[in-house]
């Protein structure tokens, strides 16, 4: 018997590693698996380094064309000054664009892209039309390997900062090729060297991106039942009204029936698994757009997208036809049967989540009153 436990357990543990190493890898790769609240997280750490990477720019725009006004030949100033300025313009958009993005997951990309690729612009700019190329001109050639060290500093997946460094090392390949040194020791080493810094970049999005994902897991959602937490649910419903076209919104309040018995008469690790087991249900019964969050206790919401009070008060009876059909079983092996009441309400123009659940709670205690196990809706 101990022979057989020593060689099993060195197996779960691998099988266990590898299982929590595709999941992160997955995780970082794209963006597919990643929940709306936490895109919007996401979002919003975008905003913030585009807002101070921003800054740092605008600031040094002048000094450099200080530095091109003292060194550059007339012949290629006046271009190269214009090209400055024409990257100010778009920095002063990027930064506003940002401070702007709040709640605005588009806005927040597309500050993230201009910022990224107004440099990258004035360098391929400077290759096509200034005599001699960038790499001739002070300030200009370390462009490339500044972008690529910057993906770093972002919470890209593998699959955007692979993309973005990619059209980098194309671009520094194009200006090693005007220059004539592309296939050289000097040329391979310069794409060597953006490869490797890429690498890097990558390698710090993915401890990143991880690291923002495991922080925002403990933080938005419950460790008992995997769903979202009050405050989560609380901060996606407020991302979705802040929208200028609001969806239709209903909010599903529940509590499970006599919870407290089932507690008093199969233990807390039972009544642990009938709030798993009931998170599971919800899991099953919402559609992919719904969010649904532990409120409290045995307490759940659902908010459900796009669905007219008819859709909510049917979603929430299959609900409720489930959780009555459902036989998780105890430690012991016994059934432990429940059931759920269920009130709904539907979101009107303007209402904020508290108001709305308020609401929600009137039904909820109405079909509380009345038999338990049933919906009411207000």
């Amino acid at each position: 018997m101990h022979t057989s436990i020593s060689q099993a357990t060195p197996h779960t543990g691998v099988s266990y590693l590898k299982a929590i190493g595709m999941s992160a890898l997955r995780d970082t790769l794209t963006s597919r698996s990643h929940s709306p609240d936490f895109a919007y997280a996401r979002g919003d750490y975008l905003r913030s380094r585009v807002m101070v990477i921003g800054v740092i720019f605008l600031t040094l725009v002048p000094f450099w064309s200080l530095i091109d006004w003292a060194v550059l030949p007339p012949e290629t100033l006046w271009p190269a000054l214009l090209g400055r300025l024409g990257m100010l313009g778009a920095l002063i958009a990027a930064v506003f664009l940002a401070r702007h993005s709040r709640l605005r997951l588009d806005w927040a990309r597309l500050s993230c892209g201009l910022l990224l690729a107004t440099p990258a612009v004035f360098y391929a700019l400077v290759l096509t039309t200034l005599p001699g190329g960038g790499t001739s001109l002070i300030g200009y050639s370390f462009i490339p390997y500044m972008l690529v060290a910057m993906l770093a500093i972002f919470p890209f997946t593998l699959l955007e900062s692979a993309v973005l460094g990619a059209a980098l090392i194309g671009l520094e390949a194009y200006a090693l090729h005007t220059e004539g040194v592309l296939i050289s020791a000097s040329g391979l080493q310069a794409i060597w060297l953006l490869a490797a810094l890429l690498v890097i970049a990558m390698t710090a999005n993915y401890f990143q991106l991880g690291l923002m994902l495991r922080l925002y897991r403990e933080a938005t959602h419950d460790p008992l039942t995997g769903l979202l937490n009050r405050g989560a649910v609380i901060r996606a419903v407020e991302s979705h009204t802040a929208r200028e076209r609001v969806p239709q919104m209903a909010l599903l309040m529940m509590d499970l029936d006599h919870f407290k018995r089932i507690n008093d008469h199969y233990g807390h690790a039972s009544g642990d698994d009938v709030l798993r087991d009931f998170a599971g249900i919800l899991r099953r019964s919402l559609r992919p757009s719904d969010l649904c969050a532990r409120y409290g206790g045995e307490e759940f919401v659902a908010i459900l997208l796009d669905a007219d009070p008819s859709t909510a008060i049917e979603i929430a009876e299959n609900i409720r036809r489930n959780a009555a059909a459902a036989r998780p079983h105890s430690a012991a092996g016994e059934p432990l049967n429940y059931t759920v009441s269920i009130g709904v309400a539907a979101f009107q123009p303007g209402e904020r989540f508290e108001q709305v659940a308020v609401r929600a709670d009137d039904g909820l205690y109405e079909a509380k009153k009345s038999s338990r196990n049933c919906v009411v809706g207000v």
